[in-house]
């Protein structure tokens, strides 16, 4: 019987290559998306076309109700949880903190942040031995940019990925001794839409330069990061990070 992932936010860019690469290695994967479902439904078929067993299940990660909903779905469709990803966050126009206003913040840190939260706890329900489970992983999709801060971009989502880390160091050893391995992954300047969100599509080739191998990266060298924290040869790593960013 094949291992089960959940990886929220897994429609697109880095979750979208997280959901095949797992599915490569015999994952029946949840690709959970909030609103493109033909992009969900589009990685669940070349999931399938390869062989692959997927499924799409809508959620938006910052309401609870929603998040217990698709792990229900996820326990009914594919079976007992043994590796969540949690990918999904958002990204808003790139201004000043001076410029911000609660709402724009309370959307950022409500799914960075408390959706990340809420989805690590079902899967902690799920996976601990102390609540009957076999154990598991967990990978949290944390950014350079919590080491960096976004300075006159994106503050309020450097925060959130600050946050992240703090969560990842946490939880990894409140559940250790429960069969739980919880890592973490920094992406630094990669390709993917997300730069869009904030106004600026060619973000990465503007930094590029600055960066110390002197390009962006891939969305795919970010998942085989991520799969390498689900990996037997990490068996012996929690709590710790991998900063995919260019030496940045």
């Amino acid at each position: 019987m094949s291992k089960v992932m959940l990886v929220t936010g897994g429609s697109r860019g880095i979750g979208a290559a997280v959901a095949k690469l797992a599915a490569r290695r015999g994952y029946a994967v949840g690709v959970n998306y909030r609103t493109h479902s033909d992009a969900a439904d589009a990685v669940v078929a070349e999931i399938q076309r390869e062989g692959g067993n997927a499924l799409a299940i809508q959620a938006d990660v910052s309401q609870e109700d929603q998040v217990v909903h698709m792990f229900h779905t996820l326990d009914e469709r594919l079976g007992p949880l043994d590796a969540l990803v949690n990918n999904a966050g958002i990204l808003e126009t790139q201004m000043r903190l001076e410029q911000m206003d609660a709402d724009r913040l309370m959307r950022v840190l409500s799914t960075n942040v408390i959706g990340a939260f809420l989805c690590a706890r079902e899967a902690v329900r799920r996976m601990s031995t102390r609540n009957g489970g076999q154990g598991g992983a967990i990978v949290n999709v944390s950014s350079a940019a919590a080491r960096l801060g976004s300075p006159n971009e994106y503050v309020d989502y450097a925060a959130s990925k600050g946050a992240l880390d703090t969560l990842t160091i946490g939880l990894s050893k409140e559940v250790a001794p429960e069969g739980i391995r919880v890592n973490g992954v920094r992406p630094g300047t990669i390709y993917t839409d997300m730069h869009a969100s904030g106004g600026e599509p060619g973000r990465v080739d503007r930094l590029k330069s600055v960066i110390p191998l002197r390009r962006g990266g891939s969305v795919d060298e970010v998942a085989g990061a991520v799969m390498w924290l689900f990996s037997d040869e990490a068996g012996y790593t929690s709590g710790s990070f991998i900063d995919v960013s260019g030496g940045s």
